[in-house]
């Protein structure tokens, strides 16, 4: 697909007044050739491997920044998920000496950051879909840790597929873990958990973090596009005359996205060239920030909800995130990632007014869930939150997936000594939150049966 300059230049107004930007650019790196039964070995191995690949990253963002004059927001890096990387380095160790390795890959990957000017890294993950290798337990071990004591580090951890099912003793451990990690940060309000994700039929080509890592078929390397746009977007459907239909609706947020997409492609291939790798894939999402006017929830109450939560909003939210996906398939080669609309609760000022006043509660959220990106993202709870709830609201999130073919994640703060409706400010794009109230039943009995819940029947396809 061509593009003329004259395409790119009509979103100037976009980016100077309606908040338009690439949000992400993720370079993917496949690291599985690092691997080593000697932990410095392996660690030399990591570091000149990301060096060697993505050493001009961020310059070559930087510089098609200046030339187009569309901001990138974030210069990130995803990984082969490191629980099989450092599966020779672990192999036969006791459980803590191998946690104190993949603390140090952790280590490693924070300073080669730092070196390297990315905001963050993805790909700390594991995939246990169906079981848990040794390495992947020592990588989920070793969470607390991890993200407490690195700034870049973030971790996902696919636990269900369709066609596998549930892991729900993935899903316990996780539980208890995140309990860990939000204690290891707590001067930072739990922030630790918001460098982690759980996720269910994640895709091989996420940009965005938390659930961002590099796919097993990714090849030796590939940048992918995250875009945004919820203030363009809005701003579109403001443009409607009075009266509109939610046809006439939908066709205004597929040309519209079509037009930001187009944009997104055009870096990523000139990015991909500039560093002598593959275009990989652009994602579709709409993701907001704490910015007024950059808010997914502004949005669906532009189309016509009173306020987020109000009933229809999983219709409305169903009909943006459809929009999205139409317009942007046709603007590219390649749809990949999550591509649809999120809505983080800490990260969208409309979307945690909606928390803080009672509009939106998370049985809610977890509907809306159904129909757009992601699932349960940024949200603070209780810190004294048993982690057999945690564990069970990962899992019905979870069920959305496996049912529905789709990714769905879960991303919870438990914040140390919050109590529901306080207010916490995890600070820059992560926002400020208001501690939900979550259902005090308890599903105890439920998740400490374990085991794996089985895929649905129409998982058969063969």
């Amino acid at each position: 697909m061509r593009f003329s300059i004259e395409e790119i230049l009509e979103t100037i107004n976009m980016v100077s007044k309606e908040n338009l930007d690439i949000r992400a650019v993720t370079m993917g790196i496949n690291l599985q050739d690092c691997a080593s039964p000697y932990p410095e070995e392996l660690c030399t191995n990591i570091r000149e491997k990301i060096y060697s690949v993505a050493k001009n990253l961020v310059p070559e963002a930087e510089k098609l920044e200046r030339k187009y004059g569309i901001p990138i927001v974030n210069k990130r890096i995803s990984l082969t998920p490191i629980s099989t990387v450092i599966a020779p380095a672990v192999r036969g160790l006791e459980k803590e000496h191998a946690i104190d390795i993949a603390v140090k890959v952790a280590k490693t990957l924070d300073s080669i950051g730092a070196d390297l000017k990315f905001d963050l890294i993805g790909g700390y993950s594991a995939m246990v879909q169906r079981n848990i290798s040794y390495s992947d337990e020592v990588l989920i071990e070793s969470l607390p840790r991890a993200l407490s004591e690195t700034k870049r580090v973030c971790s996902s951890i696919n636990v269900g597929t369709t066609i596998s099912g549930i892991n729900l003793d993935a899903i316990n451990l996780i539980a208890k873990k995140l309990k860990e990690t939000a204690e290891a940060t707590k001067i930072q309000k739990g922030f630790g958990c918001a460098k982690f994700v759980v996720l269910c039929n994640a895709p091989e080509d996420i940009p965005f973090v938390a659930g961002a890592f590099h796919g097993y078929s990714g090849g030796e390397s590939t940048i992918n596009i995250g875009i945004s746009g919820p203030g363009v977007v809005k701003t579109a459907v403001q443009s409607l005359k009075q009266g509109a239909t939610v046809v006439e609706v939908a066709e205004c947020i597929k040309r519209t996205t079509f037009k930001i997409t187009r944009a997104g492609e055009l870096i990523g291939k000139e990015i991909a060239k500039n560093l002598n790798t593959s275009m990989g894939a652009v994602d579709l999402s709409l993701a907001p920030t704490p910015k007024t006017t950059d808010s997914v929830a502004e949005i669906l109450e532009e189309i016509g909800l009173e306020q987020t939560g109000a009933h229809g909003s999983t219709a409305v939210l169903y009909l943006l995130t459809n929009a999205v996906k139409t317009g942007g398939a046709m603007a590219t080669s390649r749809v990949g990632g999550y591509s649809g609309a999120f809505i983080p609760v800490s990260e969208d000022t409309k979307m945690n007014e909606a928390v803080k006043c009672g509009a939106l509660s998370i049985d809610k959220l977890e509907a809306m869930t159904a129909v757009c990106s992601l699932g349960l993202d940024m949200i603070a709870i209780p810190g004294d939150t048993e982690w057999e709830v945690i564990a069970a609201i990962m899992a019905d999130e979870m069920a959305i997936g496996v049912m529905n073919n789709k990714c769905t994640g879960v991303r919870l703060i438990p914040v140390p000594e919050g109590k529901e409706g306080q207010d916490v400010d995890f600070g820059g794009l992560f926002g400020k939150a208001t501690i939900i109230r979550l259902n005090k039943k308890s599903p105890a009995k439920f998740v400490r049966r374990g085991g794996r819940i089985p895929a649905p029947l129409h998982s058969i396809r063969n």
